[in-house]
């Protein structure tokens, strides 16, 4: 069965292990609006594009009070290793389980070489304060996409 969650859903609650030790809940950070980004995998070409861009913006979403979490299937061991090779400031989740990339609706069919596989779908979410999703993007194409989605978090806050 697949989740699609539009603008004015709640957003589910997640709780998940963070590079550098401890976990994120997203209920924990209701009042504040908060940035979810779904990627791939550690330390590939557009992901790396994607976490170095959110990284560049991060004083922009301080500033405006925005959380910035970064979500893939990695193990907190890879997020460390992927921040530190790429001097990240962004938070990174590991989800091996799939939990929130499962309740966010981001596993899915994806196809390369013509063989199907299940994988996860570029997107992102921009939770209000109040908890509900304010924005989706989805089958995110990286350049501009930081800016894209700082613009709209800075309405927001």
């Amino acid at each position: 069965m697949t989740v699609t969650l539009s603008e004015g859903s709640p957003a589910p609650d997640f709780s998940l292990p963070v590079d550098g030790g401890g976990t994120i809940t997203l209920s924990a950070l209701k009042g504040k609006p908060a940035v979810v980004y779904f990627y791939p995998k550690d330390d590939t070409s557009g992901c790396t594009k994607e976490a170095i861009g959110f990284s560049c913006l991060m004083p922009d979403f301080e500033k405006a009070g925005v959380t910035v979490i970064g979500i893939s299937p990695d193990s907190v061991k890879s997020h460390e290793k992927f921040r530190a090779k790429h001097d990240l400031a962004i938070t990174l989740a590991a989800d091996e389980e799939r939990a929130a990339i499962e309740a966010f609706g981001v596993w899915v069919e994806k196809s390369m070489y013509g063989k199907a596989y299940m994988g996860v779908d570029r997107s992102t979410f921009l939770i209000a304060p109040d908890g509900t999703i304010a924005k989706v993007w989805r089958k995110v194409k990286v350049p501009g996409h930081a800016e894209e989605v700082l613009k709209a978090a800075q309405a927001l806050a």
